[in-house]
């Protein structure tokens, strides 16, 4: 049997319909800002953020929290 239209994503409990895109939560950690999940066509992809390195010898992460970067 064919679907008529694109796939939702199941990701935990809950469910992202096709090309919607949404930060994990993950027991016991809560919410996963730096990582980006999101539904294609019924499959989910994940990717962490990519940060550019630092070349300080005290990188702060004041203004995002995911990635490092000079003061």
């Amino acid at each position: 049997m064919q679907a008529d239209g694109p796939r939702a994503c199941r990701f935990g409990r809950r469910w992202y319909l096709n090309n919607e895109s949404w930060h994990p939560s993950v027991p016991p950690f809560g919410e996963m800002k730096c990582i980006l999940c999101w539904c294609v066509s019924g499959e989910t992809h994940c990717q962490r953020q990519e940060c550019p390195p630092t070349a300080c010898a005290s990188p702060t992460r004041k203004d995002n929290p995911c990635c490092a970067k000079c003061r």
